[in-house]
């Protein structure tokens, strides 16, 4: 049934796809179709605006109009059958394999120890039950980075756990149900999550501080930024 309320309204001129208002609401009501942030149900939004102050091109705003009521039960039945969904894919074989450490040659120069410890990388395709990630110390790493940033394995990985994805093209509120899964189920001790300068990849720590507060958790982390360019702009701790 449609009543007058106050709901939403994303202007797509503005919208450049970045996906940081799909993290800041926590009903799952926001999307990223086709480069752009949409309503992905009238019913699931319920209009008190979570999302604003993560946009940073003001695309989105209030406004008061006819539109389907607020839903609270299709909402936990959404967020619930993509919970289901993420469990499901996770059919990836040796999913809980831990590699040895390894040792290759970089053209003349000194030998290079490839770091990565763990199979699966993908944050869609790690269980939350893998035995590597108890009492673990996680590096949350945006798809470009081991691309943009040349000394990756030497400057980041060491002992960490990796977990790879990217905020834009993936599916937002299975990765924050992934997280909290990860959390509530895993002693994590820290977390350091990279990512790139674009404002896309913002999104990233919004994820993990969403999952953080839903599974009740407070973890130490820190962020670091990499520029285009293949250098550290920043690193800070997130609070």
């Amino acid at each position: 049934m449609k009543v007058v309320r106050k709901i939403v309204k994303i202007d797509e001129e503005k919208c450049d796809g970045c996906g940081l208002c799909v993290p800041a609401c926590a009903e799952g009501a926001i999307k990223i179709v086709d480069g752009k942030a949409r309503l992905v149900s009238e019913s699931f939004c319920d209009g008190l605006g979570a999302c604003l102050g993560e946009c940073p091109n003001q695309a989105i705003s209030i406004e008061e109009r006819e539109a389907e009521e607020f839903d609270e039960r299709a909402v936990e039945e959404y967020l619930s059958s993509a919970q289901e969904k993420e469990t499901h894919i996770l059919g990836c074989p040796h999913s809980q394999k831990v590699l040895e450490y390894k040792v290759v040659c970089e053209g003349e120069g000194a030998p290079l120890r490839v770091l990565f410890r763990q199979w699966p990388i993908k944050i869609d395709l790690v269980p939350a039950d893998a035995p590597f990630l108890k009492d673990s110390q996680l590096l949350v790493v945006a798809d470009c980075v081991p691309v943009a940033y040349p000394s990756f394995h030497r400057d980041f990985l060491g002992e960490k756990v990796i977990l790879l994805g990217c905020p834009k093209f993936g599916d937002t509120q299975r990765g924050i149900q992934k997280f909290i899964q990860i959390f509530k189920q895993n002693h994590i001790k820290g977390i350091q999550v990279v990512r790139m300068e674009v404002p896309c990849c913002g999104a990233l720590p919004v994820m993990l501080k969403r999952a953080m507060s839903q599974a009740g958790k407070n973890i130490p982390m820190e962020e670091v930024v990499v520029g285009t360019k293949g250098e550290i702009i920043s690193r800070a701790d997130i609070p």
